[in-house]
């Protein structure tokens, strides 16, 4: 069910929308409901999306269209770029629903859900159009498997196999009956969404204190006692360039290192900090700007011919 035509501005702005999409978005808005193929993807989308509400199943399959089968201009190709977004405001009664059920506060629903804006945000600063970059990652928060607790964002999620090794090696006792937690167990996995201003230790460990708190109350038969995270951030070669007193470095310090699985390779990913510290995987690294000290640590360790990679990391909670 989608909002009528004359509220859907509100309720876009509502979901922390950018101004300069808005006018888009209602405008494609006949093409969507009236093209019989634009209409079907939007309730099959649905229909999947808000299947089993609230379970962990690391969110949901969002079908694009398919490149070629619409034009590079116009109405149609902006419907077709807008078309998960008209799924996320057909599911909004769905996952208001499931937060009341859960009991979740309104500020922390509606902070959650704002996050679909943030990403149109990204996709405008990157291509100058409206649309989502990963229309797959705001399913998270559309099934209830994600909420945003201040400066961080939690995800209801199972420990992977790299990060389920080293917690049980650790050997505490955090699963159910206190046998030491494994591979597959419950974990909350953090993430840290740009366009949030800085992750200061206070912040984060308020937003920690908040999920600790959170979790038990709103889904007290998930026992999360261990969270996890998998991001560029935790590269630990990042202490080479940044001080001991940087947010970043700081951040590292709350994470026991996973280490890699023996014979499993581990591949570079430079394309991730490029995108998250400029806006854009595809820019040339000779022509990156230096002008802060993140800036220059991905900036010269890439020109230094260094590669950059996705840490692992899980702290107690």
């Amino acid at each position: 069910m989608l909002p009528p035509d004359d509220e859907l501005p509100e309720v876009l702005l509502d979901l922390a929308v950018p101004h300069e999409d808005i006018n888009t978005l209602v405008a494609v808005r006949p093409v969507v409901t009236e093209e019989p193929g634009f209409r079907w993807l939007v309730e099959r989308s649905v229909a999947n999306l808000v299947r089993d509400m609230g379970v962990v199943r690391k969110g949901s399959d969002m079908p694009p269209v398919a490149d070629g089968l619409l034009p590079e201009e116009g109405r149609l190709a902006a419907a077709g770029r807008c078309l998960p977004v008209y799924v996320f405001l057909a599911a909004l009664p769905y996952v208001r629903a499931h937060h009341r059920e859960r009991g979740i506060p309104e500020t922390v629903s509606r902070r959650t859900l704002a996050d679909l804006g943030r990403h149109l945000a990204v996709h405008r600063r990157r291509t100058g159009r409206t649309g989502l970059l990963h229309p797959w990652w705001p399913t998270l928060h559309f099934r209830g498997e994600l909420y945003q607790l201040g400066r961080l964002q939690f995800q209801r999620a199972r420990l992977d196999e790299r990060t389920g090794a080293a917690v049980a090696a650790a050997g505490l006792p955090l699963g159910s009956g206190g046998r030491p937690l494994g591979p597959g167990g419950p974990a909350l996995n953090v993430h840290i969404p740009d366009f949030s201003g800085p992750m200061t230790p206070g912040a984060c460990d308020a937003s920690v204190d908040r999920a600790r708190v959170f979790f038990p109350r709103h889904f007290p038969e998930e026992p999360y006692t261990v969270a996890m995270c998998n991001s560029w951030l935790l590269d630990r070669q990042l202490r080479e360039y940044l001080p001991e007193s940087s947010n970043i470095v700081r951040f590292q310090d709350r994470f026991h290192d996973a280490p890699p699985l023996p014979d499993a390779p581990v591949e570079p990913d430079d394309t991730e900090p490029v995108a998250f510290v400029f806006g854009d995987p595809a820019l040339d690294i000779a022509g990156l700007p230096r002008r802060t000290a993140v800036e220059r640590a991905v900036t010269d360790h890439l020109r230094a011919g260094g590669h950059w990679y996705g840490g692992y990391g899980w702290f107690t909670l």
